[in-house]
Formats: C-alpha cells, sequence, structure tokens
C-alpha cells in the first residue's frame, strides 16, 4: 500500500542509516498498524522491495552472535523523490480508506431491522469509548511530555472522527426504528431481500444494471467504457 510505503521511505529517511529491526519498532510503537494499516508482517517485505526498485539501499549486513543478521538501510535519491511525491499527495489529495463496514452496510436489507438498528448503536457505544480512551491519551503525560505536538493533534481528529460517526450511528438506528423505507417510493413495498432484488430488477429494466449503486448507497460503479 502507498502509505507503508512511504511511512518506511520516510522513517528510514529520518534515521538512515538504520536496521530493518528498528524501522519496524518504531512503526509499531506509533501503532501505525491500527491507523496507518502498516501490516508488521509485511515490513521486511517491503524494505526488501523498496530496495529492489531502487528506492533504497543496503549499506550494511551484520550479524552478532547468534542473531538473525540485520540490514542497515539509506534513502537513495530516487527514494527520496517517491517520498516526497507520495506524502504530498497524501496531503493534497482527499482518499476515503477501505472500511469494511462500508461493504456490510451496502446489505443493510440482509438484516432484520431490530438487529440492524442494534448493531448500529452497539457501533455508536464502541465508537464513544475509543473517544473517551483517546481523551484520556491526549490528557495523559505520555502524550503532552514525550509525543511530538501534531501527535495530539492527531488525537484530535480520530475523536472528531469518532464523535461524528457515533452520532450519525444514532441517527440511522432511530430512522431503521421508525420504519423507513431503504427503497424509493415506487419500491417501497419491498423489505430485505427483496428489497434488494427489487432495486436490481428495476434497473435492469432501466437498462442501467452495468453502472447500478451498490445497494444502500448512490455511488456508481464504473461501466466497461
Amino acid at each position: 500500500m502507498s502509505s507503508t510505503r512511504m511511512m518506511i521511505l520516510g522513517l528510514v529517511r529520518w534515521m538512515q542509516p538504520v536496521h530493518g529491526y528498528d524501522v519496524r519498532r518504531e512503526l509499531l510503537s506509533w501503532s501505525a498498524d491500527d491507523w496507518a494499516n502498516v501490516q508488521p508482517g509485511s515490513i521486511y517485505h517491503a524494505l526488501r522491495k523498496l530496495t529492489e526498485e531502487g528506492l533504497l539501499r543496503e549499506v550494511a549486513t551484520e550479524q552478532v552472535g547468534a542473531r538473525p543478521a540485520r540490514t542497515t538501510y539509506e534513502v537513495t535519491e530516487k527514494g527520496e523523490d517517491e517520498f516526497e511525491t507520495l506524502l504530498r499527495d497524501m496531503w493534497w489529495r482527499l482518499q476515503t480508506p477501505p472500511d469494511p463496514f462500508a461493504a456490510a452496510f451496502s446489505f443493510l436489507p440482509a438484516l432484520p431491522r431490530e438487529e440492524a438498528a442494534a448493531a448500529l448503536r452497539n457501533r455508536a457505544q464502541l465508537l464513544r469509548a475509543a473517544h473517551e480512551s483517546m481523551r484520556a491519551s491526549l490528557d495523559s503525560d505520555w502524550v503532552r511530555k514525550s509525543k511530538p505536538v501534531h501527535v495530539g493533534w492527531m488525537f484530535e481528529l480520530w475523536m472528531a472522527r469518532a464523535e461524528a460517526e457515533s452520532g450519525w450511528c444514532e441517527r440511522i438506528a432511530e430512522r431503521i426504528d421508525s420504519g423507513v423505507s431503504y427503497l424509493p417510493d415506487q419500491l417501497a413495498d419491498a423489505e430485505g431481500w427483496g428489497a434488494m432484488r427489487a432495486q436490481t430488477q428495476a434497473l435492469a429494466e432501466s437498462g442501467d444494471a452495468d453502472r447500478a449503486p451498490a445497494p444502500g448507497t448512490d455511488r456508481e460503479v464504473p461501466g466497461d467504457e
């Protein structure tokens, strides 16, 4: 993933010359596996791949006693350009990360209304708990005295997102409880899987099936043209 590439290049650039072990340890100390989807098991593979692509270079490989050999890396000129390109792309473009919940929500009619509303309220409760946990971290000496200021600003962003989504979950749960139809007025009699089939049939009859939005969304799926 581009975020993994950017973060590894950035850390090597910042800490160079640096062992892959230290890059991995630093990323895990940031909890990047949680918020940036940087998988710990992929870090060494990414270092090797970036080296093969000429973005990193191996400075030395050393072994102490029975410990595994450790390779030291530096960023190449090509790697500097790639890091700055990725960094600015992520600063200036709005990108929506994949979210498993979005995939599940697109099949909202497949769940009984009572369960869907309960699941949304449960999600809201989990988000509020996460918000409180981040607030405690932000107010702690761990952040205020040992982390750069911008780390606290990042916590504020996560808290704002959690607060906004928890409110959204509560509002949608209330609408589901009220019996609001999932479909346009002309298809409003259908429910559950029948609702999804009715929507698909209506799109097929209108000739728009190839560009049908995902169930429960207004987003179009690109066609072949």
